[in-house]
């Protein structure tokens, strides 16, 4: 099992694919069984480099704070660790926050950044599909549906509330890599409204909508690494 320390914990990540390397943040509660066709798919053109955040899947756990900062470090050691000098970064959901806050403190590490389903600042409402999720953990035998290594219930309220605190609204002039961010125009969990206002932050990035909500890339993957592909592409064009 793929494991290295960096930040003081144990990671557990994978690569797939050769070629340039593209580093995949997760998702709230997410582990990468969660992303296999998505992983697949990059992999026939990157390389990717995936791995389970702090708190989720094959990662340590500890029953501590976190917060989307410290979530940063742990991408930037391992990135330091394999000894990747940079890369373009694909972040879904809280991982766009992560991929923010690494290009803010990491901005040698980034080369693009691809964002998606997020924003730069929590909501501040317990959001609908959150609120879900921490219900259903609560229930056994649902607990592990739709995860090969499922969650405990302490990390993923340690996740959430790293994630809902965050906001890093008033640092987006200072990201100076290409960026592009692809949203679900019926996105109720991070309102497209919040991906705009990302966008206006970043100088230069641009936008792409898809029809669907914050779950889009799952529902419509070939569509969602068309678009990517098609962004890194344009890059070395």
């Amino acid at each position: 099992m793929p494991t290295l320390q960096a930040n003081g914990i144990s990671i557990y990540y994978e690569i797939r694919g050769e070629g340039e390397p593209l580093l995949l943040i997760e998702g709230l509660g997410s582990e990468l069984t969660n992303y296999e066709r998505i992983i697949r798919a990059l992999s026939e053109k990157y390389r990717v480099i995936c791995f389970d955040n702090r708190g989720a899947g094959r990662t340590d756990k500890p029953d501590a704070p976190y917060s989307i900062e410290m979530m940063a470090e742990d991408a930037a050691g391992m990135l330091q660790t394999l000894g990747v000098n940079g890369a373009n970064v694909l972040g879904i959901s809280m991982g766009g926050k992560i991929a923010i806050a690494l290009t803010l403190s990491h901005p040698d590490l980034v080369r693009s950044l691809v964002l998606v389903s997020t924003s730069a600042k929590g909501n501040f409402k317990r959001s609908r599909v959150s609120a879900l999720m921490l219900f259903t953990r609560r229930i056994p035998g649902i607990r592990s549906l739709g995860d090969k290594y499922p969650q405990p219930n302490y990390a993923f309220k340690r996740q959430r509330v790293a994630s809902f605190s965050y906001d890093a609204s008033n640092q987006l002039g200072n990201i100076h890599v290409p960026t592009v961010i692809l949203h679900g125009i019926n996105d109720r969990t991070t309102p497209i409204r919040f991906a705009q206002d990302t966008q206006r932050g970043i100088g230069g990035s641009k936008m792409i909508t898809f029809n669907g909500g914050h779950l889009f890339p799952f529902f419509r993957p070939r569509e969602f690494v068309d678009a990517v592909v098609s962004f890194l592409d344009s890059l070395r064009a």
